[in-house]
C-alpha cells in the first residue's frame, strides 16, 4: 500500500468526517448551538482514523476597552507515522469575560473553529434536532461573496440581509438599533462575524447617504 503524505491524510480525514449533533437550545438562544465538545469529538475521530494528531497552544490578551480577554488558538496537526511533519492552523480567536470561566470559554470557542477550519467543515441546519456538518464538495465555481461566519447564538445572515435591504436612512437606523445588542455581543464573542456585519452596515449607510 502506498504511503500517504500528511496532506493526503488530511484530505481523507476531511472526506470521512461525520456529522455534528447540535446541543439543546438554551433560554435566550435563537437556535440550537453547535457545541465545542461535539465538534472536537467528530474532528478528533476523523484525524485519528487517518493517523493524525492535533495539539493546541493559546495566547491570551486582555482588551481593556471592551473588558474582555482575547484568546488566539494555534493548532498543530502531526503525522503519527512521521512526527517531523505537521500542518499549522493559526489565527482562530475568541473573546471571553474577565471572570474565572472567561478564558476557558474562549479557549474552547477558538479550538472549535480551528477544527472547523482544519477539516473545511461545511455547517448547515439539517432539522430541528440535528446539525449536519459536511466537507465542502469539489467545485470549479468561485464564490462571489465571502461566506457568512456563523454564530451559535446570533443569526448573522438575517442581520446582514436586513441591513442590505434597508430602503432608506430611517429604515437603516431602525435596523441598526434593533440589532445593536446582538452586534455588541458579536464584538465580544465572534470578531469575524462582527466585522462582516459592520462592513455591510458601513457600505449600506454610505450608499444611503449618497442618495
Amino acid at each position: 500500500m502506498t504511503k500517504r503524505n500528511i496532506y493526503q491524510k488530511l484530505h481523507d480525514a476531511c472526506l470521512s468526517a461525520g456529522s455534528v449533533k447540535k446541543g439543546t437550545k438554551a433560554n435566550g438562544m435563537h437556535f440550537n448551538p453547535l457545541l465545542h465538545d461535539k465538534v472536537q469529538e467528530v474532528a478528533t475521530q476523523a484525524l485519528l482514523d487517518n493517523g493524525l494528531y492535533a495539539t493546541c497552544n493559546y495566547l491570551t490578551e486582555i482588551v481593556p476597552n471592551i473588558k474582555q480577554v482575547m484568546v488566539v488558538c494555534t493548532m498543530r496537526v502531526y503525522d503519527v507515522d512521521d512526527p517531523t511533519q505537521h500542518i499549522l492552523v493559526d489565527g482562530c480567536s475568541a473573546f471571553g469575560n474577565l471572570d474565572k470561566f472567561g478564558t476557558g470559554n474562549a479557549m474552547s470557542y477558538s479550538r472549535k473553529y480551528a477544527f472547523l477550519n482544519l477539516l473545511n467543515l461545511k455547517t448547515g441546519i439539517k432539522d430541528e434536532d440535528g446539525y449536519e456538518a459536511k466537507p465542502f464538495e469539489d467545485s470549479t465555481e468561485q464564490s462571489v461573496e465571502e461566506p457568512t461566519y456563523m454564530d451559535e447564538t446570533i443569526n448573522v445572515e438575517d442581520i446582514k440581509h436586513e441591513l442590505k435591504n434597508a430602503a432608506n436612512k430611517q429604515a437603516f437606523d431602525i435596523v441598526k438599533e434593533k440589532h445593536r445588542a446582538n452586534v455588541e455581543y458579536l464584538l465580544r464573542n465572534n470578531l469575524r462575524a462582527y466585522r462582516q456585519v459592520t462592513d455591510i452596515a458601513e457600505s449600506r449607510e454610505l450608499q444611503l447617504n449618497k442618495g
